[in-house]
């Protein structure tokens, strides 16, 4: 096996250690590798994790044909064939071991969609870290079990899937001995609405499949990614562009290098807020609960005199007896003078 320097990582293993960020390069390279490239730089820079490809040609995922059947009739892309938008779009195979080189010298992971067999086949010969479906191949079921017996980990976007394609999709890698799986919510439209991003599935499908979950995203801004991650998505894949000026089928729908950037930050900071379940405190925070309430004499107490809701009260700072005693010792006695100001204490009184 040649050294195409792929970055290597385990990629499922990484999940549990911080969400996982996939800069998709898609076509946003307009048909010029020295794009390309310096998209996977810029790409590290903004702080991704990974840059994801997309290998098909035009002829391996759809045929030459003007029948209405192959025609956008609305859409971003209206008015052309599947074939033309595809020849648009693909990303050469002879660019590929260039594009594997440079993502591991930014120490990206760089892995591929593939769209058919021969796909696959030519991924294996870069020694690929991973595969990816995309949200109109998890009907292939051939190609899902070609894919999943290579043993590597495979997300698959659920875009267009109702539970039946999920679940038959998810039994076909199991079958081939792959359970390294991360299921992706989609929504399947370019840009895709935010109302219609249907986030709450995201713990859904973890519970439901028991699986890895995340997100590949479609809407414009940064707002799901980050409820996404709230919500438990442990991948985020969104389309980057160097500069929307570029063009290209899918320039509308991605991010720029500050919009990507920006959103790495908030993903970054959102999982940082989430912590962990417990009820324990932090060391910290101990330490400001001296400054909570407790009970203190709050007028001067002569030996003898009685303690009262006037001369005993629940203040800051947290010094005293937990308020939680006030009750207990209304009516007992002060065994010596005691100042005003003075945390209340059991020893104090009789």
């Amino acid at each position: 096996m040649k050294n195409y320097g792929i970055m290597k990582v385990d990629i499922y293993k990484s999940l549990s250690e911080s969400v996982f960020i996939i800069a998709e390069l898609s076509a946003n390279h307009n048909q010029n590798k020295e794009v390309a490239i310096e998209t996977i730089r810029a790409a590290k820079r903004a702080g991704a994790d990974a840059i994801k490809l997309q290998t098909y040609t035009a002829d391996t995922i759809t045929l030459d044909c003007d029948h209405d059947h192959f025609k956008l009739k609305e859409g971003l892309w209206k008015g052309k064939t599947l074939y033309e938008l595809y020849q648009e779009a693909y990303t050469p195979w002879e660019w590929h071991e260039e594009l594997f080189a440079v993502a591991k010298e930014e120490g990206l992971v760089c892995f591929s969609s593939p769209f058919d067999k021969t796909a696959v086949d030519f991924l294996e010969q870069l020694d690929v870290p991973a595969y990816k479906i995309a949200s109109f191949e998890i009907q292939d079921i051939p190609l899902i079990n070609y894919v999943a017996r290579k043993g590597k980990p495979i997300i698959i976007s659920t875009g267009i899937a109702d539970f039946e394609d999920i679940e038959l999709a998810l039994k076909t890698c199991r079958d081939a001995g792959n359970d390294q799986i991360v299921l992706l919510k989609c929504t399947s439209s370019y840009p895709a609405p935010v109302d219609e991003a249907n986030l709450v599935m995201i713990p859904v499908l973890k519970k439901t499949f028991g699986v890895e979950v995340g997100l590949s995203d479609h809407t414009l801004g940064i707002t799901v990614p980050i409820v996404a991650t709230t919500l438990g998505a442990r991948v985020i894949e969104k389309h980057f562009i160097l500069n929307k000026s570029i063009g290209g089928p899918d320039a509308s729908f991605s991010l720029d290098y500050d919009e990507f950037s920006a959103m790495v930050q908030a993903v970054r900071e959102a999982e940082k807020s989430l912590g962990k379940e417990s009820f324990e405190l932090n060391e910290k925070v101990k330490k400001s609960k001296a400054f909570g309430r407790s009970l203190f004499v709050v007028e001067d107490i002569k030996a003898g005199d009685s303690i009262t809701e006037k001369n005993v009260r629940s203040i800051r700072p947290g010094m005293g007896l937990h308020p939680k005693h006030f009750v207990d010792v209304v009516g007992k006695k002060a065994k010596s003078d005691i100042q005003r100001g003075t945390p209340l204490s059991f020893d104090l009184i009789d």
